[in-house]
């Protein structure tokens, strides 16, 4: 018997912000799983920043998305139907199939999920690829010292809210830039010392004062998120030996153009800084680590986290571009019926 699932397909390579139309819903028919394979139907999909530069024909560290086939994701979802003995009907599992509703496997790049007590969907954020790539970035790449201070954009993100929670625990000050008073009012609340909205700083010059008002003695760390005037502003304040760790630069994802790099890079040489780009795969082996800190911290009030949901596959463009315009809080998750 076969399953009719939906999916979204990409229609046509976006330029500059991506539309609508450069999705295209629709529907396939899966087959009857055979021998050593199982059926899925997932529950919940990720949408990420990241998915962005996919969507771009180039060489990269992910291929690119192609044209009239299915977009790829992390999805949460359940074994329906199993002629896979590693698998049982029932089982919750991870894996990079999102963007669909169902799909049929043979079990490869499966991971059977243990949820510790968890939400399901906490394994595409707190518990998922942006909690260990906040993990990762801060205690591998920037290696934070108590009573250092750290400065993060995009503080309100699924990434950038874990990394303040966790520079916290770890007795530093922290300085995060958001979009909107909700969110630097939920930042604030979870302990984070200074909130920059940075929507009230339209330009390099004002955002360069509100992060000196707010780290009056200079930054040790930034983790960056959002690149551009961000990025300017935190050469300006960093301490001499500083560290950064770049972990995405949200702000040109849809340029069309080349824009002017940071006018200051030279602050990287008199100050002796040490700046680090980093991608997640890279740093599985501190998996163990995180999940066994991640399961103290959260049953301790030390991680918390947000969700904005969207339900259903057909919402799951406007959930994407509602990355690029302030429109989550949290991490962004689309529910599967």
């Amino acid at each position: 018997m076969t399953t009719t699932s939906r999916e979204i397909q990409l229609a046509s390579r976006p330029i500059g912000m991506p539309k609508p139309e450069n999705f295209k819903l629709a529907s396939v028919e899966l087959p009857e799983p055979g021998a050593g394979e199982v059926l899925v139907k997932n529950l919940w999909m990720s949408v990420d920043p990241y998915m962005r530069g996919r969507m771009i024909d180039r060489k990269s560290y992910v291929p690119p998305f192609q044209i009239g086939q299915a977009l790829e994701g992390h999805a949460v979802g359940k074994v329906t139907v199993s002629n896979n003995p590693d698998f049982a009907e029932g089982d919750l599992v991870l894996s990079m199939n999102g963007w669909r509703e169902a799909f049929v496997s043979d079990g490869k790049g499966l991971q059977k999920l243990e949820t510790f007590g968890l939400p399901e969907q906490a394994f595409l954020g707190v518990a998922g690829m942006p909690g260990l790539t906040a993990y990762a970035g801060l205690l591998r790449i920037l290696e934070p010292k108590e009573g250092e201070t750290i400065f993060v954009s995009g503080a309100a993100g699924a990434v950038g809210s874990l990394v303040c929670q966790i520079a916290k625990i770890k007795g530093c000050a922290v300085v995060g830039s958001v979009g909107s008073k909700e969110k630097g009012d939920w930042l604030k609340s979870l302990g984070v010392d200074e909130v920059i909205l940075y929507k009230e700083h339209p330009n390099q010059q004002s955002l360069m004062k509100a992060l000196k008002t707010a780290a009056p003695k200079g930054v040790d760390m930034y983790f960056e998120n959002v690149g551009g005037d961000h990025l300017v502003a935190a050469l300006d304040a960093m301490r001499d030996f500083g560290r950064i760790a770049v972990c995405g630069m949200i702000s040109g994802y849809n340029d069309t153009e080349p824009k002017p790099g940071p006018w200051n890079l030279f602050n990287i040489i008199g100050k002796r800084l040490r700046v680090q780009g980093f991608i997640v795969s890279d740093h599985q082996d501190m998996l163990g680590d995180f999940v066994r800190d991640l399961a103290e911290w959260v049953p301790a009030g030390k991680v918390q986290w947000q969700e904005t949901v969207e339900e259903g596959i057909e919402n799951a463009p406007a959930a994407f571009l509602k990355l690029f315009t302030g429109g989550n809080t949290g991490k962004m998750l689309v529910k599967l019926s």
